[in-house]
């Protein structure tokens, strides 16, 4: 985790987009399994549970970046963003709601995006900015 402090925007922008990644590419391995394993539906355990690891990562990369930003906006739009990509996540393992599978792969891609404006928009120059 003392690495994630270093870069918090850059791990939770490549945290965001590995997210979007494995939720693209989930359906394509798991046609291309199916189709090899006569039709046997399952996907490795390890895979489905990237999830919570890029959103453990996220949550610990907007956590440290909140600490540094210099626009109070962004600290709400971050912790918007986690929110909304953890409960999409949520629903998706425990079927709570059906929605559809692109609104997680648009809060990731959000996510992404604002670390990146916060990144380059929002960081204190100097140690009295965040104070």
């Amino acid at each position: 985790m003392r690495i994630i402090s270093l870069k918090p925007d850059v791990f939770g922008a490549i945290a965001s987009s590995l997210c979007y990644l494995h939720c693209l590419l989930t359906p394509i391995i798991f046609l291309s399994t199916s189709a090899n394993l006569n039709l046997n539906s399952s996907t490795p355990i390890w895979w489905n549970e990237l999830d919570f690891i890029f959103i453990s990562i996220s949550f610990f990369a907007i956590y440290t970046s909140t600490k540094t930003t210099s626009k109070r906006f962004m600290k709400y739009f971050l912790w918007f963003g986690w929110l909304l990509l953890f409960s999409l996540i949520i629903n998706e393992k425990i079927s709570l709601f059906s929605l559809p599978g692109y609104l997680k792969d648009i809060s990731a891609i959000g996510l992404a995006v604002l670390h990146i404006y916060n990144l380059n928009y929002c960081q204190c120059k100097n140690q009295n900015c965040c104070a």
